[in-house]
């Protein structure tokens, strides 16, 4: 703990003197901008900045390293990811945009890969690999986006994040009346690979994720999502996704192989002034679980549900350049929250997290962040904290 008081107070030391340096005529790209009014992502920006030219290639990037240290255990140094974008406009209709990540050093993944055909603002087809449009951070990612090192862990164990498929479908922003809207079709997630069951009560769907890789499809599942930007400093989105999972060939016609999967998520985000708050719910009905636990042997629930609500204040003056958001998150989310058949409730999957910290933004595209996280479940004495040290930057 000594070790934590005095990191902090360094940190408060160094902001300290970076507050005393204000900003009178700041400038910021209109890619930032658009930024800080719409809150684009890595690909939004990616396309805004191939608007601006005639033909040719933009790139981008975000990373972030990661310190975690549980209460009474070693702790973990990470390169948590580092992340390179790229885009290249072929002409005024035309754009491919990609997205290749390195995970802990070693691991390579395509997150995104698709070509987008601009009929207009209004109307976007894209096909390719695509990220699914749930919540908040499935879409918004970059580091210096959110708050707090880790992103939230309902984001991990119920959307999940990072969650991609491959589809085709249109995506456009109606300015007339403030909504930006995107619809496609994906391939579903895989929940027998032939040999196995993919999903389980602990974290639900994550293990079906296809990512793009050899994906296996026998339908097509859909996916929308409409953000209102209409209300001055709000934004309200609102998700749903439909459809049903895959299974290998050799189990495909096995009672029990696959499963139903309706999703919905509602999420806000406000900013005002130094104040910003967010807030997200979501919830997913699994449909047949008793006949998959009952193939499998797993203990997949038959709903997962969960929320967050968070406040952050800048404590730095307005007009400086660099800002330092103090924050609180609570989410409480549960992948046992139903549960189909004989299966009983595992009160360890009915998870609760405080997370108390700072973000400090050195500039537009860096930040420096340090919290703490109070976890508990539904186990009586299950209590237990983690302390987080992150730097990230997306340019």
């Amino acid at each position: 703990m000594k070790n934590i008081n005095l990191f902090v107070a360094i940190l408060l030391y160094f902001v300290n003197l970076s507050a005393q340096q204000t900003v009178t005529n700041q400038k910021t790209t209109a890619a930032d901008s658009l930024a800080q009014s719409l809150q684009i992502n890595g690909y939004q920006r990616i396309l805004s900045n191939l608007r601006g030219i005639p033909q040719g290639v933009t790139i981008g990037g975000y990373g972030e390293i990661l310190y975690n240290q549980p209460n009474n255990l070693n702790g973990e140094l990470d390169v948590q990811r580092l992340v390179m974008l790229f885009g290249y406009k072929f002409d005024e209709r035309v754009q491919f945009v990609t997205e290749i990540e390195y995970e802990h050093v070693k691991e390579v993944y395509v997150e995104q890969a698709f070509v987008n055909y601009s009929i207009a603002n209004a109307v976007n087809i894209r096909a390719g690999l695509m990220l699914v449009p749930m919540g908040i951070i499935n879409e918004f990612h970059e580091p210096t986006t959110f708050n707090g090192v880790e992103r939230p862990s309902m984001d991990n164990k119920i959307v999940p994040t990072t969650w991609r498929e491959i589809g085709i479908g249109v995506a456009g922003r109606l300015d007339g009346l403030a909504l930006r809207y995107q619809a496609y079709l994906f391939n579903g997630f895989i929940s027998h690979d032939g040999e196995a069951g993919k999903f389980k009560g602990s974290n639900g769907l994550r293990g079906g994720r296809q990512k793009g890789a050899e994906s296996m499809v026998n339908q097509f599942n859909l996916s929308a999502k409409l953000d209102y930007y209409g209300i001055p400093n709000l934004r309200i989105g609102l998700s749903g996704y439909q459809g049903r999972t895959q299974a290998d060939d050799n189990v495909n016609d096995v009672l029990g192989s696959d499963i139903g999967v309706s999703m919905i998520g509602l999420d806000a985000r406000y900013k005002w002034m130094n104040f910003s708050a967010r807030g997200q719910y979501v919830h997913a009905n699994l449909s047949d679980t008793e006949a998959y636990n009952a193939f499998t042997g797993r203990d997949l629930g038959s709903e997962l549900e969960g929320y967050y609500v968070e406040a952050a204040y800048n404590i730095l003056p307005i007009t400086n350049k660099q800002r330092l958001d103090a924050f609180v998150r609570y989410e409480q989310y549960d992948t046992h929250n139903g549960v189909a058949g004989n299966l009983t409730k595992n009160l360890a999957y009915n998870r609760q997290e405080w997370t108390t910290g700072l973000s400090y933004h050195m500039s537009i595209g860096t930040v420096f962040k340090v919290d703490y996280q109070s976890k508990s479940t539904g186990v009586a004495n299950s209590q237990y904290g983690q302390f987080n040290v992150g730097v990230g930057v997306w340019f």
